[in-house]
């Protein structure tokens, strides 16, 4: 193993990859782990949730090694893992689950009991979620390895589809779950808010769930250029504050069938000033009655950056009884993407599902982290993914 490096927050704005310790069969309070593997890096992106941190928006401490979209190589395993082997190339899902309780055993593993102390619900490198180390590094630790991992049949192909593979550990069945949850299906119009790679996601997931229409709307040229690119249609939020009316223009009326909001609580008015309600309300406008809203977007119960006092505790000025009259469902939480990986990792293997294209995939270097994170910052139309060991550049 050679020495491990990972990305480390350090302050609001502020990461650096590090030398961090190599990773052990253990637990985050230092209990060993038989049930565990350590995996050597392949890739790990940078995830839209990672940014929140990184500005401040929520109550992590420096310190705090990042990553949670992790594909890695299984190079040592404890004596209770049986069904995986030194050598298989794994998916693992943002999610940590310990497979027994009762969240897990109905496949809820967003909300698993048992790996976090503090509340329902695990996840590496994230504040809250149980403390477990980030997978932004060379080297990171896996627990409960024979339930959580997604083994890769074949090697050389998942080499030659990695590009579009590391997306499986989290935005590709955040989108599709997001989908889902919003009722799409054949013939569906669907309006997705937010052109990032998580909204991207969602829309390719409504388009192979058979929507007709799928439309993105954001207030990023760059990110809505490039959803036109691939196939969807852009919807420019700074063009109007009338939603509804912008997507009449598309598809004949100002209501869809489904609805996706894949900003969360950073959203942003016309105006330009924040207001994290907006979009869920304005789902709840454009939404039809009895129609469905799935809500991947990531909302937090503190936000020390909040516009508002009540925001600051999650506390979000909602028209709740808009939804209410019109019958609609809400999805919200983590995505258990247990529940959909496999499934997905099949029609990437078979060229259904050109996710790294779609989300607009660049490969970086590990050591090139701080300055991906700026740019993804900044609103750059890509979904950058962190080569710690080179391998994906070479199966280029």
């Amino acid at each position: 193993m050679s020495k491990n490096r990972g990305v480390v927050y350090l302050r609001p704005g502020k990461v650096e990859v590090r030398d961090i310790d190599d990773p052990k069969l253990e637990a985050p309070d230092g209990r060993r782990i038989e049930h565990g593997v350590i995996l050597k890096v392949i890739s790990t992106n940078i995830c839209g949730s990672d940014q929140h941190m990184v500005r401040g928006r929520t109550t992590a401490m420096p310190g705090l090694i990042l990553g949670h979209e992790i594909t890695g190589e299984i190079i040592e395993k404890g004596v209770d893992v049986e069904m995986l082997q030194i050598g298989d190339i794994v998916s693992v899902p943002f999610n940590v689950a310990c497979g027994r309780c009762r969240c897990c055993k109905s496949q809820d593993t967003g909300v698993c009991l048992t790996v976090n102390p503090a509340r329902a619900g695990g996840a590496y490198g994230y504040v809250d979620m149980g403390g477990w180390i980030g997978g932004q590094a060379r080297y990171v630790t896996i627990p409960y390895a024979d339930f959580n991992l997604l083994k890769i049949p074949d090697r050389d192909k998942a080499m030659a589809k990695i590009r579009d593979l590391t997306m499986l550990s989290d935005i590709l069945p955040t989108g599709f779950h997001g989908a889902v949850r919003a009722g799409v299906g054949v013939g569906s119009t669907v309006y997705v808010a937010g052109a990032g790679p998580v909204g991207l996601a969602a829309a390719a997931s409504a388009r192979i769930l058979g929507a007709a229409v799928v439309m993105i709307g954001d207030f990023n040229k760059d990110r809505l250029a490039h959803a036109a690119k691939v196939g969807f249609e852009p919807i420019d939020l700074s063009k109007s504050d009338r939603l509804g009316d912008m997507i009449a223009e598309v598809v004949g009326s100002n209501e869809v069938d489904s609805a996706i909001d894949a900003v969360g609580f950073e959203a942003r008015g016309h105006s330009g000033g924040e207001q994290p309600a907006i979009v869920l309300n304005q789902m709840m406008e454009i939404t039809r009655a009895a129609g469905s809203i799935g809500i991947p977007g990531l909302y937090v119960t503190e936000d020390p950056g909040a516009v508002d006092n009540a925001a600051k505790h999650g506390n979000l000025s909602l028209r709740f009884g808009l939804g209410w009259a019109k019958a609609q469902s809400f999805h919200t939480g983590q995505t258990p993407v247990l529940k959909y990986n496999r499934q997905l990792m099949q029609a990437i293997l078979h060229d259904r599902l050109p996710i790294a294209d779609i989300v607009n995939a660049k490969v970086i270097p590990l050591d090139d982290a701080a300055a991906g994170y700026e740019s993804f910052d900044h609103g750059a139309a890509t979904k950058y993914v962190l080569d710690p060991h080179g391998e994906v550049a070479k199966a280029a």
